[in-house]
């Protein structure tokens, strides 16, 4: 059921490692929370210039919370990451831990990651096309 307050993932729709992360979560979403949107969308970059975001860095991943209430935000960067993992649930919810690292110590390893995603994991030459099961999951496309 797609619930307006759903977090949604802002995720660069032509990286190799994004789309990897992409089908992790859909794989481990037991409670069909997230909701997916390019970076390359109309629907991200209206959201970032709402949050006075560059919509054109394509090197930082963003959760938003409470999509479209009164409370929503953004998360970037390994906020991101520990949020999304956190909510999966499970045996992930232990990668909370990695709060207890300052956020300057965990977002210098997400850039170092994501300056080198493109040549570790390769791009596409478009987004990918989600599963046809998944596609209500997959917003501004």
């Amino acid at each position: 059921m797609i619930n307006d307050s759903n977090p949604v993932i802002l995720y660069d729709g032509v990286c190799g490692l994004c789309n990897r992360l992409v089908q992790f979560i859909l794989k481990r979403d037991k409670r069909d929370r997230f909701r997916f949107a390019s970076l390359q969308s109309d629907l991200a970059n209206k959201l970032l210039q709402r949050h006075d975001r560059d919509p054109h860095d394509l090197d930082t991943v963003y959760v938003v919370v409470d999509y479209t209430q009164p409370t929503e935000h953004l998360l970037a960067r390994s906020d991101a990451i520990l949020f999304l993992l956190k909510e999966l649930g499970g045996i992930w919810k232990l990668t909370a831990l990695g709060k207890i690292l300052p956020p300057m110590v965990r977002d210098s390893i997400y850039k170092l990651v994501a300056r080198n995603r493109y040549r570790v994991f390769g791009k596409y030459d478009s987004c990918m096309l989600p599963e046809p099961k998944h596609r209500a999951k997959f917003l501004g496309e």
